[in-house]
């Protein structure tokens, strides 16, 4: 059996992030499928890695880790002599400019592309009321961010420099959803030309799209 088991669906944003990464390090993994919004309904066993139900949960050996950033940065680290070794890239001034790009991703791209995903593609499913001045904030910030990938972008291939590396990966969960889900929004990266090519760039990659089958398969078992 892998040392390494990830707990949780590869619906989740959370946990697509961190499939990849395993898939790009070529770190044998066991997938324990579980239903993101379960909660706390999940099975007892579940709960006694996660007592507060939450989508994600990570082992290595005796480390748990429950946030997919952390664990990215984990499993990079740990696993630096294999697979992809340009993920947090192979100096110091490459590794300052990946860690510059994923906290952008944290800090300014996640909040507006999380609320519009939920607003404008799984709100409608589950019959959820609109925020319609959140929706409205959300994609004047999602301009925003985008107009500064778009400048950046015509730099350099990918946003920490010219190889592929945790700062481009971390994107892929939520704008995947973005673009298959949510049109109006798709529009944002197709009416940027270098923003669109860096998307075709990252979403083709084998290693992220092993994760789009994954999320294709059986519903969650736990």
């Amino acid at each position: 059996m892998a040392s390494v088991q990830v707990f949780g669906s590869p619906a989740s944003a959370e946990v697509a992030r961190v499939l990849t990464c395993l898939f790009e390090k070529e770190v044998d993994f066991q997938l324990i499928r579980t239903d993101t919004y379960k909660g706390k309904e999940r099975k007892p066993d579940y709960l006694k890695l996660q007592p507060s139900g939450q989508s994600l949960t990570y082992e290595d050996g005796k480390k748990t880790l429950v946030d997919s950033r952390a664990i990215c940065l984990h499993i990079a680290n740990t696993y630096a002599e294999q697979g992809n070794k340009d993920l947090l890239g192979r100096g110091t001034l490459e590794r300052a400019s990946i860690e510059q790009w994923l906290r952008t991703e944290s800090e300014i791209f996640n909040q507006p592309s999380s609320t519009l995903v939920f607003y404008l593609a799984f709100a409608p499913l589950k019959k959820l009321e609109m925020d319609e001045e959140e929706v409205k904030r959300s994609k004047k910030e999602l301009e925003r961010v985008l107009d500064i990938y778009e400048k950046r972008l015509d730099e350099v291939k990918y946003l920490a420099g010219d190889k592929f590396t945790l700062a481009d990966l971390a994107h892929l969960p939520n704008t995947h959803r973005l673009m298959t889900l949510v049109p109006e929004c798709a529009a944002m990266f197709k009416e940027r030309p270098n923003v669109m090519k860096w998307w075709e760039a990252i979403s083709s990659r084998q290693k992220w799209t092993r994760v789009v089958d994954l999320q294709k398969e059986a519903p969650a078992i736990a």
